[in-house]
């Protein structure tokens, strides 16, 4: 994988993580002015399973960046478990 290639890739994910948390405050604000127009007619779990769908897509976005890293990791010569992370 080319350092252009990596970038790229790390930069769509970082573009739909947003996309996805953007989305996610939109549906909660769309669902907070349906429940407060409709009352008991809100449609609580389609709102709740367009969330789950949400969700899924967020951990997909973190799946595909760990595998990304991963890959990085493994074309510079170094082992992904062998990285230590420091909170900073």
């Amino acid at each position: 994988m080319t350092d252009l290639a990596a970038r790229e890739a790390r930069r769509a994910l970082v573009r739909l993580r947003r996309a996805a948390e953007k989305a996610g405050q939109e549906l909660d604000a769309l669902a907070g002015a349906l429940r407060h127009a409709e009352g008991t007619d809100f449609p609580a779990a389609d709102f709740a399973a367009a969330r789950t769908h949400l969700d899924a897509v967020g951990s997909f976005v973190e799946e595909q960046e760990q595998r990304l890293e991963e890959k990085i990791l493994h074309a510079g010569g170094i082992e992904p478990g062998r990285v230590r992370r420091t909170g900073g």
